[in-house]
């Protein structure tokens, strides 16, 4: 995500320097050989009594970050404290430079942000519940240490079988990993996002001030409520890399 949010800031660095240029009137031949594309667009929806705006950047993006230590949504939950947080990873690898000459890197398609909205009761005002950031599409090997996760998600762990935190008895609230029936979360060093017939679709990380329904993406089903607090949604076209929780090496410096 450093990276691209690098990226955007050096776009909106060159917009002044585009500004300045001296401005003249096309004519109506010259206009109709031209066509863009904003860098962002704006959209806005309702879904089960919530209003969303969500701002998105119209791009694909290449990525290769390592991410460590990652604790999100620390306070405490009596029903299942966990490690003390909604999200505690301890890796987070976008690409991998092992075992090919070519490095892998991660395919991801138009991230945005969406804010969630909803009426307070008094005329002409809306309070922010909370926000969520996603992307329509991601494709590759990502590398995953993950002791506790709130969330929903579901990875084929093919002889090990399918690992679904909607399974979880707490319904996914600071889920350790473990399953009736499959290999505990813990073993799973990374997963393959995507597969021949296309991206992964549904990834997203919430944080809310409560409970929101989200919509799913056109051809999707029904998306799991997200709970209060931080909340992760990864379920389509998942595979294990491997059994032996050993997260690939990716020596890259990022892209």
């Amino acid at each position: 995500m450093r990276s691209m949010l690098a990226a955007s800031l050096v776009v909106l660095s060159l917009l002044p320097c585009a500004a300045s240029a001296q401005m003249r009137p096309m004519s109506d031949n010259e206009l109709s050989k031209v066509s863009g594309q904003g860098l962002f667009t704006v959209s806005n929806s309702s879904y089960n009594g919530f209003d969303f705006t969500r701002i998105a950047l119209d791009a694909d993006v290449t990525l290769n970050a390592n991410l460590a230590n990652m604790r999100l949504g620390e306070y405490t939950y009596a029903p299942r404290n966990g490690t003390g947080a909604d999200l505690d990873i301890s890796a987070l690898q976008f690409g991998r430079t092992d075992g090919t000459a070519a490095q892998r890197l991660v395919q991801i398609t138009n991230p945005y942000f969406e804010f969630v909205y909803k009426n307070t009761g008094v005329a002409n005002q809306r309070e922010v519940v909370g926000m969520r950031l996603g992307f329509d599409g991601i494709a590759g090997d990502i590398g995953t240490k993950i002791a506790t996760l709130s969330g929903s998600i579901r990875i084929d762990a093919g002889a090990g079988g399918i690992i679904d935190s909607m399974n979880d008895a707490g319904g996914g609230k600071r889920w350790d990993g473990t399953c009736t029936g499959c290999t505990p979360l813990s073993s799973v060093g990374g997963v393959t996002a995507g597969d021949a017939n296309g991206p992964s679709r549904d990834f997203w990380i919430s944080i809310l001030k409560t409970p929101v329904q989200f919509q799913a993406a056109a051809g999707m089903p029904a998306l799991t409520e997200a709970q209060a607090g931080i909340w992760l949604n990864w379920r389509d076209k998942l595979t294990a890399l491997n059994l032996t929780g050993t997260v690939p090496v990716n020596n890259a410096t990022g892209h």
